[in-house]
């Protein structure tokens, strides 16, 4: 039995099956088993399934060719009972059943259970070399190997990671026999850490090569998954550690998006954020630099910042882009706590780049920027779902080391060992912690949402777990303000206007002084209206010395008023006017006094208020009504934009348009075996058109199956066995036997006709 008559005889289900699992296989689409048969042993396609594969399943196909093989029997199908019989020390037999059957909906192993096959090209599929499942392990043990590594000098340990890193073989005099024992490659052969090919040939063995890279150590013989210690915690102590997470990442994300609009950030001539930028953002931020980077990198994917010249734009000569907020950042910033952590975890969850990456080395030795190309990874969503999937599969609450989750996703995917080190697994649940959906070592119950694809669930689930906004503060005697919990928004804003975040966290402290009230002044409010504010929403009694600072302040401020004349400087105190017309400042500002009471300037009304504030006195800015206005800067923004980028994957196939194409293999397969009878073949004369016509007539009259060729409006020839209904209109109504619609094909594209015998 071939290939192809192995696949015929599978069922549309299992077709259907082995192109939902290796979508390559139907690009573009077979014209026939035996078409889809060389496919599937194709060398790419085979590897790149492999990609799948755990280590029982290479197992599996090792057995299968090392026992082919050993019989002299190369090539030679295995039954499936010496198949567990050979397996049978190691793990059950029901588990080999369920990975035979997993490899043959794959097409790697194919064939009845008396006969097994394994594709050729799987061989080298494997991740070790061949004979490493089949032979007794001679190798040391990771305890062992761990032991040797820390008794080896320097000069041995320096040759060990050269091997690491370029290849595990070497080429050295050292290895001929007769070379004193003393030798640092004679020391590293006696004990096992390298390996002895011929007298200028070394090998470093494979577990070696995984500890000192810092993978998880891979045994071929190790045929059951490895089982992982783990820590129980409380759900709700995991969910509530997430939610203290995702208040700092909310808190975090909205300062930068405030500096950033105050100053934007110069984009780099290779792309990225500038090192000296990151440090200047993290200094007004009061944010850590690599947490800065992080953000940096996950608002970008959430289109909340952007690249390119804001208005207003900075002072240069407007050539420059820019990382800016979007104005998507003022939608996100208006929505509910819950909602914005999703936009903030999906966006992640769906970056194809690695910020931790951020700082790191690359081949010239320079620093990685971050937002910089270098980041970019086509694996990076695929490692990072992996890590917190498989976190996920354990029950809620439990904590699971990173050091056991490479290990697991080493075994379950040999293949992908190396992008399960120890630092990327670390890495990546650091940044998992840092966005609330790992906490303690496991997965919150909003994290689990957002995985499963329920971003409404997730917002839900993370609403149950944040806090509940409180409507009041505590004011002490030093002028302080505590928030003995996250604020309500309107809360929160008008305490933000009037004092200054002094620390955050569970709980916030707030300071009040003169320059927030006065700040609180200029955005419009009143004196009243700040005792009020306080009155009504502190529990603790209000201090005097906080009444005297809103009184003194409002007294003072507004007794000088400036507008637009260009700009304009007016008081009701003449002297008052007169001290600020003597005060070197009026020769900066080139104020001229057009009444005692009323002064003008070039200069804009900003300016006017920065440089009189500064001098020290206390302007307030009113518009042509007399009305104070709020004239704080509102932060450079950038017209939101959709993503340019195209995904790296094509969407695969759905099941609908797999089942149509293992319809059309069937037709195929049909038309091929079917034996033809009178054939009449068209090269476009009037003859061949009539005998084609008449051919197909008779066929409609008497009931009888056709073989056509034809070809499609794109240029594809296909065979089909169809039975004439009706011929007319040059049109030829016909019934697929295969899918029992009626099909409809154009006469002058039929190319050959055939009666089927």
């Amino acid at each position: 039995m071939t290939l192809a008559e192995w696949l015929s005889k599978r069922s549309d289900e299992d077709l259907v099956t082995l192109l939902e699992l290796r979508p390559d296989l139907a690009v573009p689409l077979p014209a026939s088993m035996a078409v889809l048969a060389a496919r599937t042993e194709q060398r790419a396609s085979v590897l790149r399934a492999g990609d799948e594969l755990d280590t029982l399943d290479f197992a599996i196909i090792e057995t299968l060719v090392v026992q082919g093989a050993a019989d002299g029997r190369h090539g030679q199908p295995l039954p499936a009972k010496t198949l567990r019989k050979l397996l049978s020390d190691r793990v059950p037999a029901a588990t080999v059943n369920a990975a035979l059957q997993k490899l043959r909906a794959r097409a790697l192993v194919w064939g009845p259970d008396t006969a097994l096959r394994a594709t050729p090209a799987a061989q080298e599929a494997l991740p070790w070399p061949l004979g490493s499942t089949t032979e007794l392990p001679d190798a040391l043990t990771e305890p062992e190997i761990a032991a040797a590594l820390a008794e080896s000098t320097p000069q041995e340990r320096a040759l060990l990671d050269k091997l690491a890193a370029t290849g595990p073989r070497g080429r050295t005099r050292d290895a001929a026999p007769g070379t004193p024992s003393e030798r640092p490659v004679q020391r590293l052969l006696s004990r096992r850490l390298l390996n002895w090919i011929d007298e200028e040939t070394v090998e470093l063995p494979a577990a070696v090569g995984q500890t000192l890279r810092n993978e998880p150590v891979t045994d071929p013989h190790a045929l059951t998954p490895p089982q992982p210690g783990t820590t129980k915690h409380p759900p709700a102590d995991v969910n509530a550690v997430g939610a203290g997470e995702v208040g700092e990442l909310l808190r975090h994300s909205t300062s930068l998006l405030e500096v950033l609009g105050r100053t934007p950030a110069p984009v780099l001539r290779s792309g990225g954020l500038g090192v000296r930028e990151q440090r200047r953002i993290a200094k007004q931020t009061g944010i850590d630099e690599t947490r800065v980077g992080l953000l940096a990198e996950i608002l970008v994917a959430a289109r909340l910042i952007d690249k390119g010249t804001p208005e207003p734009a900075p002072e240069g000569d407007g050539t420059e882009d820019y990382w800016t907020p979007t104005t998507t950042s003022d939608a996100w910033l208006a929505v509910v706590p819950p909602r914005r952590w999703v936009v903030l975890a999906q966006a992640w969850l769906e970056l194809d780049r690695f910020p931790w990456m951020i700082g790191l080395r690359d081949a010239n030795d320079k620093p990685l920027a971050a937002l910089s190309a270098e980041l970019r990874t086509v694996h990076a969503v695929r490692d990072r779902r992996a890590v917190l999937e498989l976190l996920a599969e354990f029950p809620s609450g439990t904590e699971v080391s990173a050091a056991d989750l490479g290990r697991v996703l080493a075994w379950r995917q040999p293949r992908r060992r190396r992008h399960y080190r120890l630092d990327a697994v670390e890495s990546t649940l650091a940044e998992a912690e840092s966005l609330g959906l790992v906490a303690r070592g496991a997965v919150t119950s909003a994290g689990r949402a957002l995985l499963h694809g329920s971003p409404e669930d997730a917002e839900s689930e993370m609403a149950t777990a944040l806090p509940e906004p409180v409507d009041h503060v505590l004011v002490q005697a030093d002028l302080t303000v505590i928030a003995p919990g996250p604020l309500t928004p309107e809360l929160q804003h008008r305490i933000e206007r009037v004092a200054d975040v002094e620390s955050a966290g569970a709980a916030t402290v707030y300071r009040l002084s003169e320059i927030s009230v006065r700040r609180a002044l200029d955005a419009g409010s009143t004196a009243a209206e700040l005792h009020n504010l306080f009155t009504t929403h502190s529990r603790t009694p209000v201090p005097q010395s906080l009444t005297y600072l809103i009184d003194d302040v409002a007294r003072r401020h507004g007794r000088l008023r400036a507008g637009m004349a260009q700009s304009f400087v007016r008081s009701e105190d003449p002297t008052l006017l007169a001290e600020v017309l003597a005060a070197p400042v009026a020769g900066e500002l080139a104020l001229r006094a057009v009444a005692p009471t009323v002064a003008i300037s070039q200069a804009s009304l900003g300016e006017v208020l920065e440089r009189l504030r500064a001098a020290g006195f206390s302007p307030a800015g009113e518009d042509s009504s007399g009305a104070i206005v709020d004239l704080r800067p509102r932060g450079a923004r950038l017209p939101a934009r959709q993503p340019t980028r195209q995904n790296w994957r094509p969407n695969p196939p759905s099941t609908e348009q797999l089942q149509s194409l293992v319809a059309e293999l069937r037709a195929g397969e049909r038309a091929a075996n079917a034996r033809p009878g009178q054939a009449v073949r068209s090269d476009g004369s009037r003859t061949s058109t009539a005998a084609t016509l008449n051919l197909l007539q008779l066929a409609a009259r008497t009931r009888r199956p056709v073989h056509i060729g034809y070809v499609d409006a794109q240029g594809v020839a296909t065979q089909r066995v169809v039975e004439p209904l009706k011929v007319g209109g040059g049109q030829l109504d016909a019934l697929d036997p295969v899918t029992g619609s009626v099909r409809h094909f154009t006469l002058h594209r039929i190319a050959s006709v055939a009666l089927v015998e």
